[in-house]
């Protein structure tokens, strides 16, 4: 029972102490809280207070600068009430002045109806002086004042065609001479051969064949035409393509060596001898472009110029004609400082249109161009090409060499063939187109039509008419004859006075 009483006093005297232990630490948590709730409040009156301070001076800061924009703004204002001051004041002396020129434009303008009015009356009074209209007395003065200076104008006109004449024939006889003596060139040219002379007549009688089958098979495979009876000896080859004429003599001369002739062998032949001119015109192309001195001339361009080998030009062979040309430019350009590279590539392949003239409608100098320009040739090549006959206007000094050197070219003697009665009747269409004017009393074409001599009647063509009659018979020589070179027309005015003594 005590042990048990003992327990229970043991039990409520811990519970007891449990209960003061627990309300001490009580009392110590709630001074702590209160410390740190203390130091929260002045951390956070410390903040606010620091927050404070910082808006007022973002306030003062915002405000000054408030306060200077507002001041730029009215000095800004300031400025430009002073511009629209200056722009109105300057707008009211703009229309002052306007008003002003207006009143000068009419005081001008009726000073001169006012002068107006007296010029009139001053002409008036002087036609009824002189009893002469205006326009009378401006015909009568110009008719003594060509009097008075005629003469004069003769003399003047005279002197300075003869120093221009003199000047320029003995520069252009010193360039000319230096380029031809540095290419002396041989001038008798080749002919393209259209016939071929036959062995025997069993041979003739091979190329005909049975019932003339072989003579059939050739015409037909070459394109040309085959005559054995014409000419006694011969097979002459007639074709207007100078190429399929240069493989039909080929492939002849090849069956007429092998012997063995029959529409077989004919075909085989005739591809080989095609074959063979192909390569010659390639060849004949590339070694004149390897002569003169030109490069990077378009594989077409050098076909075409291969086969100028094959045409003539009265008598003359083109290919020759080209190249000699081109040689001859070459030395005139460095003369005369133009480009020699243009002036030769433009005489080599000015005749290239004489290669196709039978294939298409057209002058052969504008073909020339329009293949050049086809086949990717400079337009500064074409256009030397094409302008090199007088029909097309020259624009560049390249393409009046070309031209000249064509004349010099073809009318070295004998470089063309030209038949009598061609030459005949140049001579005779020279005159002819000289007494077609009027005034004239004899002309004469000398010189192997290089020179037409034309007298006038000294009654009906003065010196200065003669001047303007020279230069009228040149202009229609040259838009009405065709001819190598250049003719020179030489009028003469003669008067003779005669006198007898007794």
């Amino acid at each position: 029972m005590i042990e048990a009483l003992l327990a229970i006093v043991g039990l409520v005297a811990g519970f007891g102490a449990n209960t003061v232990i627990t309300k001490q630490r009580q009392g110590s948590a709630e001074q702590k809280a209160q410390k740190e709730l203390q130091r929260a409040k002045k951390e956070a009156e410390k903040l606010v207070s620091e927050a404070r301070e910082e808006a007022n001076k973002a306030v003062d800061e915002t405000r000054k600068e408030e306060q200077s924009r507002r001041n730029e703004l009215k000095e800004l204002e300031k400025r430009l009430v002073g511009r629209e001051e200056n722009l109105d004041k300057k707008l009211d002396e703009l229309d002052k002045r306007n008003e002003s020129l207006r009143k000068n434009e009419d005081e001008i303008e009726h000073l001169k109806n006012e002068i107006r009015e007296i010029r009139s009356k001053q002409q008036d009074k002087l036609e009824k002086i002189a009893k002469l209209t205006k326009a009378e007395a401006a015909e009568k003065l110009m008719q003594m004042t060509e009097r008075d200076i005629k003469n004069d104008l003769v003399g003047l006109v005279t002197k300075l065609q003869a120093e221009a004449r003199d000047n320029a024939e003995e520069k252009a006889a010193l360039i000319l001479t230096t380029a031809m003596e540095r290419m002396a060139s041989e001038v008798t040219a080749e002919r393209t051969v259209s016939s071929i002379k036959l062995e025997d007549d069993e041979m003739k009688g091979r190329i005909i064949g049975k019932e003339g089958r072989n003579i059939q098979a050739l015409q037909r495979a070459l394109g040309v035409d085959i005559m054995v009876d014409d000419t006694p000896g011969y097979v002459v080859l007639s074709s207007f393509d100078p190429i399929r004429r240069e493989v039909a003599r080929q492939a002849m001369i090849m069956l007429m060596k092998d012997g063995r002739i029959h529409p077989g062998r004919i075909e085989e032949v005739v591809a080989k001898a095609q074959n063979q001119v192909e390569k010659d015109v390639v060849r004949a192309g590339e070694d004149a472009a390897r002569e003169v001195g030109v490069i990077g001339i378009p594989k077409e361009i050098l076909q075409l110029l291969g086969e100028l080998k094959y045409r003539t030009s009265y008598g003359q062979n083109v290919l020759k004609h080209s190249t000699e040309m081109a040689h001859i430019a070459g030395v005139i350009a460095e003369e005369i400082g133009a480009d020699i590279k243009i002036t030769k590539y433009a005489a080599l392949v000015h005749d290239l249109g004489k290669a196709l003239t039978h294939k298409m409608e057209g002058k052969h100098h504008h073909i020339s161009g329009e293949m050049l320009r086809k086949y990717g040739a400079p337009e500064e090549i074409a256009l030397a090409a094409e302008q090199h006959h007088d029909d097309v206007e020259a624009t560049t000094v390249e393409a009046l060499i070309v031209r000249t050197v064509d004349a010099i070219s073809a009318s070295r003697p004998g470089a063309r063939n030209i038949s009598a009665e061609n030459f005949g009747e140049r001579m005779r269409d020279l005159e002819n187109v000289a007494n077609g004017f009027k005034g004239i009393e004899k002309s004469y074409a000398i010189s192997a039509g290089r020179e037409v001599r034309v007298f006038v009647k000294p009654q009906a063509i003065d010196d200065l008419s003669a001047i303007k009659l020279a230069r009228d018979i040149a202009t229609k020589i040259e838009s009405t004859m065709q001819y190598p070179g250049t003719i020179k027309v030489n009028v003469i005015r003669e008067t003779r006075a005669v006198e007898f003594a007794k």
